[in-house]
């Protein structure tokens, strides 16, 4: 029941996870066991698909955690995004070895191409899984320690600690596209082979990192409840609506701040990490400021301070997004942007808000029958 405890009276949030676990079952049944010609036949490319949403949704509900319960609207998310996906490409680099274009079996191609003589100090060490896996955590957390530990102590607020946190990922963008860098450059980290020896081309370790994105939600979503519904969480959202009034009465502030905004930014790592494999790629686009505020309109339209909110709006936007882009490609951001202005509007409360309005409502005539009785 201790592990139950967070999700208590969280409808919604079960019933996520309820469809979460169906679709675990169910996806890799459809691909490895069901003939291709059948309809019910669910392809490796949708199962990448369907991997890459759930790392989106893990993204959306490390948004949610800052913005919903503790009142921060970060437009840097993507960063924390991004560099947990360079920590995994880089172990990916690693792997590849002398099977290169170029045969180096220590430098990657891209090293080998612009006269690197050497490995780079801070590329040591990834050619061992546990300390990528270290590094996923350790990197992410560390620059949103430092980064939450000035501004918090400063006590920079509102949209000013908006735009600052956009200039942080504003400005890892353009230092990743430098080639000196060591990471890249524009082209950044690709032509991945395997990871922890699978390749990463078969149907087997595509569903083995669909699986290891859902359990990671599960697992994110889980551990987002605990520190809501903890005394952490009432006091982050009493600091959410009256800072000056939690300060006054002896609370410090600015460590309920760094403690959650730290958390929020080690998950959006974890779900870099889970996407790079899955897409192939990691480059400097990703610390792109339009992808930090897209992240935001997920959030907005699935339901802000819900968490599954985020997961609903992650995953229905990313899903238009494939659908439109393929379809009318040049219509999607203004299709985009008039969702987000039509649920401001007229669901101020997001998609989760209007599920638990109309749940409401079913449930009251039958509250009245039981008066009546």
């Amino acid at each position: 029941m201790g592990l139950l405890q967070p999700l208590k009276g969280d409808t919604g949030g079960k019933i996520m996870l309820a469809v979460l676990a169906l679709i675990a079952v169910l996806v890799p049944i459809l691909n490895l066991l069901v003939p291709e010609g059948n309809p019910l036949h669910v392809s490796t490319f949708t199962v990448t698909l369907l991997g890459k949403y759930l790392t989106y949704a893990l993204l959306a509900v490390a948004v949610d955690l800052v913005w919903g319960y503790l009142g921060i609207l970060s437009l840097g998310h993507g960063a924390f995004f991004a560099l947990g996906g360079y920590a995994m490409g880089m172990y990916l680099m690693r792997q590849i070895g002398d099977r290169g274009v170029y045969g180096d079996p220590l430098l990657p191609d891209f090293m080998v191409f612009l006269d690197w003589q050497q490995l780079p100090w801070f590329w040591q060490g990834f050619d061992q899984f546990w300390y990528a896996a270290l590094m996923i955590l350790l990197v992410p957390g560390l620059l949103a320690f430092v980064f939450g530990w000035l501004a918090f102590r400063s006590r920079v607020t509102g949209v000013y600690l908006s735009i600052i946190t956009q200039a942080l990922t504003y400005a890892l963008m353009l230092a990743f596209f430098r080639n000196e860098m060591g990471f890249g450059g524009n082209n950044g980290l690709t032509d991945f082979k395997d990871l922890l020896g699978f390749d990463l081309q078969s149907d087997g370790t595509r569903i083995g990192l669909f699986l290891a994105s859902a359990l990671a939600l599960a697992l994110g979503y889980w551990a987002c409840r605990w520190i809501v519904t903890s005394k952490l969480g009432r006091v982050a959202v009493a600091v959410r609506d009256a800072e000056s009034r939690v300060r006054f009465i002896g609370y410090r502030v600015d460590r309920v701040k760094l403690a959650i905004w730290t958390f929020s930014a080690v998950l959006a790592g974890v779900a870099g990490a889970l996407y790079v494999p899955q897409v192939g790629i990691i480059n400097p686009g990703e610390f792109s400021p339009l992808n930090s505020i897209e992240l935001v309109v997920w959030v907005a339209i699935g339901g802000r301070a819900t968490l599954y909110g985020a997961v609903i709006g992650a995953v229905l936007v990313n899903y238009g997004k494939t659908v439109f882009t393929g379809a009318f490609p040049e219509a999607w951001l203004f299709v985009l942007g008039g969702l987000f202005v039509l649920v401001t509007v007229f669901l101020p409360a997001g998609i989760a808000g209007l599920l638990k309005t109309l749940r409401r409502r079913r449930s009251e005539p039958t509250a009245l029958k039981e008066k009546s009785a």
